[in-house]
């Protein structure tokens, strides 16, 4: 190639990038500042003492030093964690095995999947209401089912040890479709070739599962995780919704303690301190998934 070609050419896909850029420009920087301002204005306001109110006072790091000693903090740590523990594996393992069931040719199948993914776009109020109408401790349907077989009635999202377990349930409830969705995108994706080989050689149908359908949802797997994982750790709006941080404090998660420090207490600096701590978690959570994933050869992303 001549270099007048080779300029021209420089040229032609200069231009392209330049109209790409204008087409998408705007939108980026609209979207980059909507996130990066809001995240460093937010780090500044966790180095002062301020109430929205009287005039802030800087104080440096000392909102992050009182975070290590915060016994409140501690408990919703400890909520926060035992809630993903029971909605990540829980609504990842469920997901796959619901969509294995709609992943088949079977009379309404739309009207299924249909109605497994309606609770993933409905709002959290109306989850709530929801919850709150089905585990109500005298006049729920829970427990209405609960006496008609002889069994005790149960306090649910007034018990201390068992409003987690419920609020679980719900998210569930709510959240199953969207891991359903994706697996049941994945399965579609899985060459038939590969199992209909698996099944030539005399594999059945739990092999077949086993040693080409699961090592193929794999990088799937990895990503549902995630993403379960990232919003469990900002669950909010249920609690929000139901308990409010109760019964004594039992259903108070990070964000909701973050919530009721900045909000409640009017404690800006302090909120946006835990806020920043509760990014930190995620990040570093991410990072090592990520890491091990791209160690693993599993690409999720």
């Amino acid at each position: 190639m001549t270099s007048a070609g080779l300029r021209r050419r420089v040229a032609r896909e200069a231009k392209a990038a330049a109209v790409g850029w204008a087409f998408i420009g705007p939108a980026t920087v609209v979207v980059v500042g909507l996130a990066a301002f809001p995240a460093a204005w937010a780090f500044y306001i966790s180095q002062l003492k301020w109430n929205g109110i009287t005039p802030a006072r800087a104080i440096g790091f000392r909102n992050y030093a009182e975070l290590v000693n915060d016994p409140e903090l501690m408990s919703a740590i400890w909520h926060t964690a035992f809630y993903t523990a029971l909605f990540v594996p829980t609504s990842v393992i469920l997901g796959l095995l619901i969509a294995l069931a709609l992943n088949r040719k079977i009379r309404f199948i739309g009207v299924y999947r249909t109605a497994i993914f309606v609770p993933f776009v409905a709002s959290a109020a109306a989850t709530g209401i929801l919850a709150n109408y089905i585990f109500d401790p005298q006049f729920g349907f829970a427990n209405n089912i609960l006496r008609s077989i002889g069994l005790p009635a149960q306090s649910f999202l007034e018990d201390q040890r068992q409003a987690m377990i419920v609020i679980a349930v719900m998210s569930l409830w709510a959240g199953l479709g969207f891991t359903v969705v994706v697996y049941l995108a994945a399965l579609q994706d899985i060459p038939k070739d590969l199992v209909e080989a698996a099944r030539v050689d005399g594999a059945n149908t739990w092999q077949t599962f086993r040693h080409v359908i699961l090592p193929e949802l794999t990088p799937v797997t990895v990503f549902t995780s995630i993403w379960q994982l990232i919003g469990a750790l900002q669950l909010f709006d249920l609690v929000y919704t139901t308990t409010r941080g109760g019964p004594l404090g039992a259903t108070k998660t990070i964000v909701y303690y973050l919530w009721e420090q900045a909000f409640r207490q009017f404690r800006y600096g302090y909120g946006s301190a835990v806020a920043y701590v509760l990014f930190a978690l995620t990040l570093v959570i991410t990072i090592v998934l990520f890491v091990y994933s791209r160690h693993a050869k599993v690409q999720a992303f």
